[in-house]
């Protein structure tokens, strides 16, 4: 039988802006094991509101946790037992709530998709409306709520030393995909011994894009199953749906991360059916849909949704 574990969101269990194959381990489950954890908003200090009420705990982290090369409070990483470089963590995302009153949008300096042209910069802090399930923008409008986290990973290979936080990359990381919502499976090539989960980087509600840098930067809370698959050898994230295979592709230039993207959905196309190469490519071209995933995160991301019922 899977057990249960829940990880405070205490400093201990947490990093802050970076990803690193040599942080020690908080917790070690085993294979099916069911994991909760928390997550605060990206950022620092800067971004806190003036007259709305700061959780002690992202206080805490805050004040205690010296910060990286990123922005993203990440939590982990766990220690899957038995697993080992070339093997597959199948990340089952079960549950995400946002579990904080409010959260932030910003323009910054440099950064976003328009950076030359929105230069005014600002923050604001829409609040959230459990109860309806919305967040309330300044001006009125209400955005329905649909959490994830932006930062789902395992450990980099020990060659690559420390990254920061906010590129995605082979281990997953930043790849600020709105469809890895609750419902979702993640699978993550592993690269070290024990695999070693993280996740982070709460998100309340994103747009593909993440045009202006930010989605809703806010607290979440997350439920996983690490299930290690021994079955399965992956160079790079890929991720599945009730309804859809979601295949990813990063790159420094959007034109080769939708190449990425579309080779990954043949690949997968394939392992799965028994059409040819040349079959896949083009049932990609007939029912494929290709989506900017982010374009703000150093490698930007595109994903292709297809299907499963059209395999």
């Amino acid at each position: 039988m899977s057990r249960r574990f829940e990880i405070p969101a205490t400093p201990e269990n947490m990093v802050w802006g970076y990803l690193d194959s040599t942080t020690p381990p908080i917790l070690e489950v085993t294979s099916g094991d069911v994991v909760t954890l928390h997550s605060f908003p990206a950022g620092g200090k800067e971004t806190l509101p003036d007259t709305l009420a700061v959780p002690e705990d992202y206080a805490l982290a805050l004040d205690t946790l010296p910060q990286g090369a990123g922005p993203h409070f990440i939590t982990g990483p766990v220690y899957v037992k038995d697993a080992r470089p070339g093997d597959t963590l199948q990340v089952d995302i079960l549950d995400v709530k946002v579990r904080q009153d409010w959260g932030f949008v910003s323009i910054l300096p440099l950064l976003g998709t328009l950076p030359d042209e929105f230069t005014d910069y600002e923050t604001i802090h829409p609040v959230v409306d459990h109860e309806k399930n919305v967040c309330v923008m300044p001006w009125g409008a209400e955005i329905p709520l649909d959490p994830f986290f932006g930062i789902i990973a395992t450990a980099p290979p020990p060659a690559w030393g420390r990254c920061g936080s906010p590129v995605p990359r082979a281990f997953g990381g930043n790849m600020d995909n709105k469809e890895l919502r609750a419902g979702t499976t993640l699978y993550l090539p592993v690269f070290n011994e024990g695999a070693l989960f993280f996740a982070g980087d709460g998100h309340g509600v994103q747009g593909d894009g993440e045009v202006c840098i930010t989605a809703l930067e806010t607290g979440v809370t997350g439920t996983f199953r690490l299930t290690l698959r021994k079955d399965m050898q992956l160079d790079w994230p890929f991720a599945e749906s009730a309804t859809h295979l979601i295949s990813i592709g990063l790159d420094e230039d959007l034109d080769d991360a939708a190449k990425q993207a579309t080779r990954e959905m043949v690949k997968h196309v394939c392992e799965r059916t028994n059409l040819s190469r040349n079959q896949a490519y083009m049932l990609c071209s007939l029912a494929g849909n290709l989506r900017v995933t982010q374009m703000v995160d150093g490698n930007k991301g595109v994903h292709m949704m297809l299907r499963k019922s059209l395999l």
